[in-house]
């Protein structure tokens, strides 16, 4: 049976792992900008919640941050009711990407909290109704969904729309790209859609963009402008 010091820790960590499910997975470095702490502080306190069996700690890219994300365990102790996060090498860069993009959109928004697409996907199942989610191919019916991959929430006590959030890092095929800022120009779920992309990337948004007219919806910025989110901009230079 597990002491009431080992059920106090696991409720201390609670928040992080609450984040860690929220985004879906998480690297110490993001966790440390987030919080404004050192580093090798933010990786000892995910490396105790591992050796509690709260978090799995994989590394499938060389050279790049290990990611963090929840084990089953996890997921009851942060009561979200979250699928589980799979991490392989085809994803691990564009999820240490969108953790740093994560962890900088709410040191520069202060009050926000930022959500991955599994919580969306709850948020949306609880709700019964598209939350940050785009309809592909029509604005009703049964078209599928295309989620972001994160969205800035506004605050609980300001009314307010959420701001969809997508991590460009490669280059979509031209009709697949158009058909999706399409779904975004015409969504009103969302307050708009933020780009932060890949120079390739940024190349071929601006073109899809133009094509169905959506600049009024769909802002690309480049994915070294979010202000202090260094953890990206430092994966991105260990891949180049």
């Amino acid at each position: 049976m597990p002491s009431s010091n080992n059920n106090s820790t696991t409720v201390g960590r609670v928040p992080m792992l609450q984040w860690v499910g929220g985004i879906g997975a998480a690297t110490a470095e993001a966790l440390a900008h987030r919080e404004r702490t050192a580093v090798g502080s933010a990786r000892a306190r995910l490396a105790a919640a591992a050796r509690e069996g709260l978090l799995s700690r994989q590394r499938p890219l060389v050279a790049q941050p290990a990611l963090y994300t929840l084990t089953p365990a996890g997921i009851r102790a942060s009561g979200l009711g979250l699928q589980r996060c799979r991490v392989s090498a085809a994803n691990a860069r564009h999820l240490i990407v969108c953790a740093g993009v994560a962890a900088g959109l709410e040191r520069c928004y202060p009050g926000h909290r930022v959500i991955g697409e599994r919580d969306l996907r709850r948020h949306e199942r609880e709700r019964g109704a598209p939350l940050a989610s785009a309809r592909l191919g029509g604005p009703h019916g049964d078209w599928p969904l295309h989620r972001p991959d994160l969205v800035l929430m506004p605050p609980a006590a300001e009314p307010g729309l959420p701001v969809a959030v997508e991590v460009e890092l490669a280059v979509k095929a031209p009709r697949r790209l158009a058909a999706i800022c399409r779904a975004w120009a015409r969504c009103r779920a969302v307050a708009g859609v933020l780009y932060l992309a890949a120079p390739a990337a940024e190349r071929a948004l601006a073109r899809a963009i133009e094509e169905v007219d959506a600049d009024s919806r769909v802002v690309v910025v480049p994915l070294d402008a979010l202000a202090g989110a260094h953890a990206q901009r430092a994966s991105e230079q260990r891949l180049t």
